[in-house]
């Protein structure tokens, strides 16, 4: 007999994989699991929140700008791997086997401490020199990126003219204020520092004859093209809103008040 969707819909979660976790299996899930060794190591762990699968879970953060840490498990190995944001940029990513280890590392995120802090605590988290950049605030953060952009495009890229658009709009002070991005090699410009990124602000496409195109801010509408990387953010500069001013931490959404 087979069942119909909605028996389907009743059918309670698999749980996890008793051979890869037999301390979360025992426990009943891995929420359980990590109540009881936050209780043993006296532990603020805080809710712990499933998401759509067994293999899926949050831990809210209160502190300032934090999204909750997700915590999603390894399917093939023991793994728990652990991603956490803040005004939408990845600060902290890791995997580690040991569940008192992620159990420290929730209660670290969930506490506000530093990323140094985390890793100081625990050795598996990781985070990038742009994510310590964001976290001092958005001037450094930009100025961060603008650095590591400049320095990608020292490599062999599939549009070198993108590397001389890149010199000319870091040599405007209007377009280095603003955070820096490429998409599918086109150069764009953002008012704030997290994604999703605002798009009030001209972009410029490399066209394969060494030309470039200048849009936007939608994509579809063409503002014009030009012969050279300085004309073309000379363009970009010409549709500036007056008052454009510098890259604020958070998200589009943020800045719209959604």
């Amino acid at each position: 007999m087979s069942l119909k969707s909605s028996d389907n819909a009743a059918v309670p979660p698999k749980g996890p994989d008793p051979d890869l976790y037999p301390d979360l299996a025992a426990a009943g899930s891995l929420a359980a699991a990590l109540e009881q060794v936050g209780a043993d190591l006296s532990l603020d762990i805080g809710p712990v929140q499933r998401n759509d699968s067994d293999d899926n879970w949050t831990v809210p953060s209160p502190a300032d700008g934090r999204e909750p840490l997700s915590i999603h498990l390894g399917s093939q190995e023991r793994w728990f791997i652990i991603e956490g944001w803040a005004r939408g940029v990845r600060l902290i990513h890791g995997a580690t086997q040991d569940l008192q280890e992620l159990a420290k590392a929730a209660t670290a995120w969930r506490a506000g401490a530093t990323l140094h802090e985390l890793r100081d605590l625990c050795a598996f988290v990781t985070f990038s020199e742009l994510a310590e950049a964001h976290e001092r605030g958005p001037a450094d953060a930009v100025t961060v990126k603008w650095r590591l952009l400049r320095e990608e495009m020292r490599e062999d890229i599939p549009f070198p003219t993108v590397r001389d658009l890149v010199e000319a709009a870091h040599a405007e002070p209007k377009l280095r204020q603003l955070y820096p991005f490429t998409s599918h090699w086109s150069l764009h410009f953002t008012t704030c520092t997290g994604y999703p990124f605002t798009w009030v602000v001209p972009f410029v496409d490399p066209l394969r004859d060494g030309r470039y195109r200048v849009c936007g801010p939608r994509r579809g509408m063409v503002i014009g093209e030009a012969d050279t990387a300085e004309q073309a953010i000379a363009l970009v500069v010409s549709h500036l809103s007056p008052d454009i001013g510098p890259a604020v931490a958070g998200t589009a959404r943020d800045l719209a008040g959604g």
